[in-house]
């Protein structure tokens, strides 16, 4: 039987570059010059090259990312004012990075809210459907119109588009005070694993990201004491406080090359919060019947 000559490699070995690849995000705005999850993706894909559209409703939030992006990376940008709530406006922003870049290889979904406070007794079902339509509705939407031009890519390496939901642990564990928030983050998280099975004859990866408690501008514009934060900190597994760099570093590897063969997959990024019962045992503490 004949071998394989070891000097020739069956495969071509994957590249984190992300030269000629064009991104849309979503939510890419940010107060000030913080670090959000969004604006941290955005970075760190135009560091590898990525062009990156992005959308805000507040365009010059989205521009300050753009010019952080300029700064920082190899890659271009540009702002793009939207409401993602709209369909026109979801095929007016895959309109415009095909008009700009020619192609569209990444999308991702970063817009979400709080919501509605309060459980099924006293929620608001207005603020419910609202809540509901931000974080879940959105992805689908763009999601609807940024398909079609993903397809149109080459699939030498397997797929040809790459889409990211943004989720959270709240969403794999629940448990919080309010009954929106969990309740459409854990929709995110099997609509990700659905449409996975949906697209993949089509070539296109969808993937879902699970932020625990990090510390971002949405978290600590409204204020946030020293108490409160370091206690946020002790409730994963690490001791550490996580940051939107963290999400932005596991959305540009779900997107590029290194991560061609994974679809489906719902990632927490949560320095182990939810790999145990509980955060607080004592080390000499053990588990058993």
């Amino acid at each position: 039987m004949a071998l394989i000559p070891s000097h020739k490699p069956l495969f071509r070995r994957p590249t984190r570059s992300l030269v000629g690849k064009v991104a849309i995000i979503t939510g890419a705005g940010a107060v000030g010059d913080g670090i959000g999850n969004a604006r941290a993706a955005a970075i760190l894909l135009g560091e590898d090259g990525c062009n990156v559209v992005c959308v805000d409703r507040d365009v010059k939030l989205a521009q300050r990312t753009v010019e952080m992006i300029q700064t920082e990376g190899k890659g271009e940008g540009i702002a793009v004012e939207a409401d993602v709530t709209s369909a026109a406006d979801c095929k007016r922003i895959v309109k415009t990075a095909v008009d700009t870049y020619g192609r569209l290889d990444i999308l991702f979904n970063c817009v979400g809210i709080g919501g509605a406070p309060g459980t099924a007794l006293d929620v608001d079902m207005e603020l419910w459907a609202k809540g509901l339509e931000i974080n879940v509705s959105t992805m689908v939407l763009m999601s609807k119109y940024a398909i079609p031009e993903m397809m149109k890519n080459d699939r030498s390496r397997g797929y040809a588009g790459s889409i990211i939901n943004m989720a959270s642990v709240a969403g794999l564990k629940g448990g919080t005070p309010h009954l929106l928030y969990p309740t459409s983050k854990g929709a995110i998280v099997n609509m990700t694993r659905a449409m996975a099975a949906h697209h993949a004859p089509d070539g296109i990866r969808v993937n879902c990201v699970c932020p625990g408690m990090v510390y971002t501008p949405m978290m600590y514009a409204k204020g946030m004491s020293e108490e409160a934060r370091e206690a946020r900190k002790n409730r994963n597994l690490l001791k550490t406080e996580g940051n939107g760099w963290d999400v932005g570093a596991a959305v540009r590897f779900l997107a590029g090359d290194e991560a061609r063969w994974l679809t489906g997959v719902i990632l927490p990024i949560d320095a182990g919060a939810t790999a145990a019962i509980g955060t607080d045992l004592p080390k000499s503490a053990s588990v058993g019947s």
